[in-house]
């Protein structure tokens, strides 16, 4: 015959002997003092009589219809749960461990024989780097600032330039022309040494200016260009090269 609690109306499962939801004990019919379901003292001052326990007629006419079979239901669904909960722990206690380790045989131990440690090979260094010769950077010239010319060496040259372009001249035939214009002979000589020109040209262009006016032979052609101041070197390339 099933059981109800008469405190909260929850059904007895099987045998337990304290309602598993208010820790009623159905066998003394009083609270199991150690349950959290156990009702908390009231604070007020004046004492009331604590009632009674309730019959199980009381508490099953106070209970509403519903309540019995959900009550019914749920308690035969907590004996199926322990009952396999029982089984399984009956089967695994009986039956072996499948996790249980074979015992392990230990590795026979060599004895005695004498264990070579590997030869340690000896670092090797990478080469130093060959420094690669350098040549001496090459001094560099300090640049040479031009002279400061005087106002009579400016003019000394500028008349000196006016004649090359005009005809032709050696070296010694500009500075006597320069000074025959009233230059001193070391203004003269700067003057046409400042002009860096190219004498052996020099002599070539006389030598056609002769050749377009007259007639010379090649020895008297060169005579004529030295005696108008130019070497024997330059007036030889002259004449060479005016075809004589």
């Amino acid at each position: 015959m099933d059981a109800f609690c008469p405190r909260c109306g929850t059904q007895r499962s099987g045998a337990f002997r304290y309602c598993r939801k208010c820790g009623f004990d159905f066998e003394s019919g009083v609270l199991d003092p150690h349950s959290p379901h156990l009702p908390q003292p009231l604070t007020s001052t004046s004492p009331s009589p604590a009632p009674g326990p309730a019959t199980v007629a009381e508490v099953q006419a106070k209970r509403p219809w519903y309540r019995g079979r959900a009550g019914i239901g749920l308690g035969a669904v907590v004996v199926i749960v322990a009952i396999a909960a029982f089984g399984r722990g009956w089967q695994s206690g009986s039956a072996p461990s499948a996790n249980t380790a074979a015992p392990r045989t230990p590795a026979p131990s060599v004895a005695g024989v004498p264990v070579t440690a590997a030869p340690t090979a000896a670092p090797t260094h990478p080469p130093a780097p060959t420094a690669v010769p350098t040549d001496p950077p090459a001094p560099t010239a300090a640049p040479t600032s031009a002279p400061q010319l005087s106002r009579e060496q400016e003019n000394a040259i500028g008349l000196a330039e006016d004649y090359l372009d005009y005809t032709a001249f050696s070296r010694s035939g500009l500075i006597e022309q320069l000074v025959f214009e009233g230059f001193s002979k070391k203004v003269a000589t700067f003057a046409v040494d400042y002009l860096e020109v190219n004498w052996k040209e020099q002599a070539w262009l006389m030598a056609e200016d002769y050749l377009d006016y007259s007639h010379f032979s090649r020895s008297g052609l060169i005579e004529q260009l030295e005696f108008e101041g130019f070497t024997h070197a330059q007036a030889v390339y002259g004449v060479d090269k005016a075809g004589l």
